[in-house]
């Protein structure tokens, strides 16, 4: 007689706490993950839905229509209801400082296990100066950089790119070549958050992005993803290579396609390099589940490590999703794999 499989039931946390552009970017990455990993056979899948005002709502999809529908609910009527629920797993969903740090604490208080990076490693990374500090220290390496402030002027040579410090989606970054080009930028940086992180222009060889997924305790390489740039043209990623406006207003992605971004092949002679980074990184975070790393490539093929992105929707557009299909595993047996990393006790890391 054949065993039956347990349903597990598994919450996606979606939306933002911070405003709508957040709320809008989980909602897109979320519709994808549901659309592309339900299994009635296998999970039985609940939504959450946090609106900027922070009340709680339990649509039955992401349409705009159920969620408005839902009716809204404090955070303790909200508990209640993750409390009868009785959630196996969550799976976070939002992408604003308070939802990838303050909510996920909130399971661990709940006892809830959730995919991915803690909550304190989430609030860490969302501060770009200390991530590059932490992993510089493990030999990793870095641009010069520096923290300002309002009135500030920086110390280091031009070119420089500046970033607003926890922003993220390329919002507020920008390449100022001369003196006379910084107060616009930095204004503009400023105006999304009140410290700013400036460093060295690395001339463009190539841009790639490493992920990681740990497997039984062990750390697993996946494929390179390198972005489309030109040292002229287009020298740094922007926000229009990442998200964009649909005809009906809501957000969506920019052309993900192989003409703006592309696997290559692991003989790749840059592959090795990264890796060897991206691992560094990875413990020296101690980061769990997976990872995501940013790398400038300089003329010399030098990598340079740019920042740290330790989310992943598993939707189909989701950068480790399209990584590991490129190993030949599936998004539904990826997803599977992750949900059964959280859901067992930590294992060292070899």
């Amino acid at each position: 007689m054949a065993i039956p499989i347990s349903i597990l039931r598994v919450l996606h946390l979606v939306g933002s706490a911070f405003d709508e552009f957040y709320a809008d970017l989980s909602r897109l990455y979320a519709q994808g993950c549901l659309e592309n990993t339900a299994n009635p056979e296998r999970y039985e899948f609940h939504i959450a839905y946090v609106t900027p005002d922070r009340t709680w709502r339990f649509p039955t999809s992401l349409d705009k229509a159920s969620i408005a529908e839902a009716p809204a609910l404090s955070i303790a009527e909200a508990i209640q209801v993750l409390v009868n629920l009785k959630i196996d797993v969550m799976v976070p969903q939002m992408f604003c400082v308070p939802g990838m740090t303050q909510y996920r604490a909130l399971f661990d208080l709940l006892e809830i296990p959730y995919v991915g990076n803690t909550a304190e490693l989430m609030a860490l990374v969302a501060d770009k100066a200390k991530t590059k500090a932490v992993v510089a220290a493990a030999g990793v390496v870095v641009p010069l950089g520096e923290v300002l402030r309002s009135g500030d002027r920086p110390s280091i040579a031009f070119p420089l790119v500046i970033k607003p410090m926890n922003a993220d989606n390329s919002i507020g970054v920008a390449l100022v070549r001369s003196e006379d080009e910084f107060d616009a930028a930095f204004k503009v940086a400023l105006s999304h958050t009140s410290e700013v992180l400036v460093e060295t222009f690395i001339e463009l060889g190539r841009e790639v992005r490493c992920g990681i997924i740990v497997k039984g305790g062990e750390l697993v390489c996946l494929p390179l993803e390198e972005y489309a740039l030109d040292a002229k043209t287009r020298p740094i990623r922007s926000y229009a290579d990442k998200l964009k406006k649909n005809e009906e207003g809501d957000l969506d992605f920019a052309a993900k396609d192989a003409m703006h971004s592309w696997i290559i092949d692991e003989s790749d002679p840059i592959t090795i390099g990264v890796w060897e980074m991206a691992k560094k990184a990875h413990l020296a975070l101690g980061c769990r589940h997976y990872s995501l790393f940013d790398f400038r490539i300089d003329p010399s093929g030098k990598p340079w490590f740019l920042e740290a992105g330790l989310y992943c929707s598993f939707a189909e557009t989701s950068v480790i999703s399209a990584m590991v299909k490129e190993t030949g595993t599936t998004l539904s047996d990826f997803f599977q794999s992750m949900l059964s990393e959280a859901t067992v006790k930590d294992k060292p890391i070899e």
